[in-house]
């Protein structure tokens, strides 16, 4: 075939999980043991050798003697395979080559086994040791579910997912935590990024734009954790945000009106709310002719525009030299000529930054804040300002905050899953010392239906907010009875 090298496959050896190979893109080979407890040991402190060895601790789940005999056997397979692979010759072909010539190999190599397996457990081996050799293993089938929003892995044998709002247990876990911490490298590898005992936690990105983050003992007492928040392979718009609840149609009219005629928005939400999903939304709103800069920590935006220049934070190297945070983004993109400027997450410094480049002709920019409600939100924007220390008063601070923000949306995961807009507000000035703030749309829960949702009802709160000149200004004209006092049950 020319891919492999004449030898025959030697006797099995200690396996380690596959990495990627270096030069090969997507190409995996053993690297040296790498030994993670797997639980307490003898130094672990008394107080959690006792939580973990609590009776009333959940279960790991057990594997069955089939599972674990299959698992060896793909351990030999895949131990196999790498020793016949001729990296050299790989390098040169194209990636749909090597990975047919792999998986005719791959069959070679289980019909070759000395144990009986019929044929489907064959297909499932051929594919679980193609994942390991290509892909990222045991996370390789639940990438593939459309329905699975959440991947978090607490431990190498214990993985949830959310699928359709709820968390669920599954059936799928790796070999140990050595296995785990891998595939952890293997992910934060491709995107030049690292993770070790000097540098315990990244954020990362997969191929296809899905959040990652993990961290690795001595942070993470139980071996190696990793969270993967995913996006769906097709944006969704507003529309579909409807279609699912999350807010009624005049909430719409109202933010993509907002978003043409350059309202400056801020984006408020407790973790998995909904906050990035919106703003990808709202973004389809921006003409196409604007130029568009992003800045993320890991890059996770999919705006809906032609004309967007993406940029992302880099961490320390193993020196601890070369880093480059948000604020040093947001200050270089001044000179790059944008039209607006999205922040994926306001989260330090670089959030005074923001305000001024809002107040200085960077108008219809977003960005998104963790906060509970829409007035907490500009409380962490102050205590972020206080933060990067700045010898600034507070009504300075807050007299930039109301004349660059303009409208404020909350982002809510309520009771069952579901996320909706719980409360657009409308920042209208200073009065005194303090951000005169009003509500524009609010939802209130009323209770949960018979599986468990949160129900509610959506009131218009029947005032009709100060940028409304400037949309009308921008030749959009609004329903006259938009903003009517009025309630929508349902939701």
């Amino acid at each position: 075939m020319g891919l492999f090298t004449k030898s025959s496959p030697s006797a099995p050896k200690p396996v380690i999980p596959a990495v990627p190979s270096v030069g090969v893109p997507g190409v995996a080979e053993v690297p040296p043991a790498v030994v993670t407890p797997a639980g307490p040991g003898p130094g672990t402190p008394a107080p959690l050798r006792a939580a973990v060895m609590s009776p009333t601790h959940v279960p790991l789940p057990q594997q069955s003697e089939r599972q674990v005999y299959l698992q060896k056997m793909k351990l030999r397979i895949h131990q196999q395979l790498v020793e016949r692979l001729d990296m050299q010759n790989l390098k040169s072909l194209p990636p749909e080559v090597v990975r047919g010539e792999v998986r005719i190999l791959i069959r070679e190599l289980c019909q070759s086994e000395k144990g009986l397996i019929n044929s489907a457990d064959q297909e499932r081996l051929m594919d679980d040791v193609m994942d390991e050799t290509f892909g990222l293993g045991p996370l390789e089938g639940l990438l593939k579910d459309p329905l699975i929003t959440d991947i978090l892995v607490n431990r190498f044998d214990r993985i949830y997912v959310e699928r359709r709002g709820r968390l669920e247990m599954v059936d799928v876990r790796f070999r140990d935590n050595a296995h785990l911490r891998q595939i952890i490298d293997r992910i934060v590898g491709r995107i030049g990024r690292r993770i070790d005992e000097n540098s315990p936690m990244v954020d990362a990105r997969l191929a296809d734009g899905s959040r990652v983050n993990a961290i690795i003992p001595p942070l993470a007492l139980d071996g190696p954790a990793m969270s993967i928040r995913r996006f769906g392979a097709k944006p969704l718009q507003l529309e579909d945000l409807i279609r699912h609840g999350a807010f009624p149609p005049c909430v719409m009219d109202f933010l993509s009106a907002a978003v043409q005629s350059r309202v400056n928005i801020l984006i408020s939400g407790g973790t998995g709310s909904g906050k990035t999903t919106l703003l990808n939304c709202l973004s389809r709103y921006i003409p196409a002719h604007e130029r568009v800069i992003t800045i993320e920590d890991a890059a996770e935006l999919q705006l809906q525009q032609p004309h967007v220049v993406r940029l992302e934070t880099r961490p320390a190297n193993i020196e601890g030299k070369g880093e480059i945070t948000q604020r040093e983004l947001v200050k270089n993109c001044l000179r790059m000529r944008p039209d607006r400027i999205i922040i994926g997450e306001t989260r330090g410094a670089e959030a005074l930054d923001m305000l001024q480049a809002m107040n200085t002709g960077h108008e219809g920019s977003m960005t998104t804040v963790h906060a509970n409600n829409t007035r907490d939100a500009l409380g962490r924007l102050e205590v972020m300002i206080a933060m990067g220390g700045y010898d600034i008063p507070m009504r300075a601070v807050r007299q930039q905050i109301s004349s660059a923000i303009q409208i404020i949306v909350q982002a809510t995961r309520l009771p069952g899953g579901k996320r909706k807009i719980t409360k657009v507000s409308e920042i209208s000035g200073m009065e005194g010392e303090q951000v005169q703030m009003h509500d524009l749309f609010s939802y209130e829960q009323r209770g949960v239906d018979e599986s468990g949702h949160a129900v509610g009802t959506f009131t218009v709160c029947g005032i009709r907010p100060k940028c409304c000149e400037k949309i009308e200004s921008r030749g959009i004209l609004l329903p006259a009875d938009l903003f009517m006092r009025r309630e929508i049950n349902g939701l």
